[in-house]
């Protein structure tokens, strides 16, 4: 790269090199890495493509581009991806959100009523809890998680979606995060539950767990394979564990009435339905998502 350079010669480089490792959307992730190195939008590539970039923003565009050459992705290198309008910050640590993963909180939030109380299993960096507890009012939250490190993310997820909450209608957003194995965090901190007032008792659970076959998981894209966290992956060797085992305990944690909702791989609909019911769930329903695949999976306890 030449010593000085304009930021539309500063991008084209970066597309060229993300070119030359069959990046998808080059083009798009070589703007975004500029605009989060130079603090800039999409209309300085357009007014202002002369404007030269300092030797402080070529280093960290070079050292970006660099890491997403080697498919470590885009939402990583900037700390930052939007999930049902609201910004969260992501590392290494947790899954990227997905818009797919939106088609589960909308379904819970149509039959979310004020002042619930909502149980998410397998919460990673929180998107999923802090989003319904954002769009709600009065609801509060427990997200549960094994990996310390992704409850991390989600407790700071929790104070800026939070903060956001209060500066925009003065309301608090009620969150907590425990780390365990599924249920096992419960019971492990009742007694500090109770004594918060709180109860063990959901009307809502919500998860959405491992669930990719062990089997198909060398065959993900690189970004997913090699840079996501295999223990948010791995769904064993059928991919039906997590669900066994939460709907072994989900009954003992809903309130009468309370409904139980799960993403699924595009697959699963079918067994995890079927799983649901033999569990003891009623109106149990398989959500599609905007592509017509099998999505989500909810019922009633």
């Amino acid at each position: 790269m030449m010593e000085k350079l304009s930021y539309k010669q500063a991008y084209r480089w970066g597309v060229e090199r993300l070119r030359e490792a069959e990046i998808d959307e080059a083009e798009l992730d070589a703007r975004l890495l500029l605009e989060f190195v130079c603090g800039t939008d999409r209309n300085t590539l357009l007014a202002h493509a002369g404007r030269e970039v300092t030797s402080e923003e070529k280093e960290s565009y070079v050292n970006l581009i660099t890491a997403r050459k080697g498919h470590m992705p885009l939402q990583y290198l900037t700390g930052t991806q939007e999930f049902m309008g609201l910004n969260f910050y992501v590392n290494p640590d947790v899954l990227i959100p997905r818009q797919d993963t939106e088609i589960l909180v909308e379904e819970v939030m149509r039959r979310l009523h004020d002042g619930m109380r909502i149980l998410d299993m397998c919460t990673g960096s929180g998107c999923i809890l802090l989003s319904l507890l954002y769009y709600s009012n009065d609801c509060t939250g427990i997200g549960v998680d094994i990996s310390e490190a992704a409850l991390a993310a989600a407790r700071r997820n929790a104070e800026s979606i939070g903060a956001k909450k209060k500066a925009e209608e003065g309301k608090e957003l009620c969150a907590s995060f425990l780390r365990g194995d599924l249920f096992d965090a419960l019971e492990r901190n009742a007694e500090r539950i109770e004594k918060a007032d709180d109860s063990l008792q959901f009307e809502m659970i919500v998860s959405n767990p491992p669930y990719i076959r062990r089997d198909v998981i060398d065959t993900l894209m690189p970004e997913v394979r090699e840079h996501e966290p295999l223990i948010a992956l791995d769904g064993k060797e059928d991919g039906l564990f997590f669900y066994r085992e939460i709907l072994k305990r989900a009954g003992n944690y809903l309130t009468r009435g309370g409904g139980l909702f799960m993403e699924i791989g595009y697959d699963q609909g079918r067994e995890v339905k079927e799983l649901m019911e033999a569990a003891g769930f009623r109106e149990v329903e398989v959500i599609q998502d905007f592509a017509g695949l099998d999505r989500v999976v909810c019922g009633v306890w």
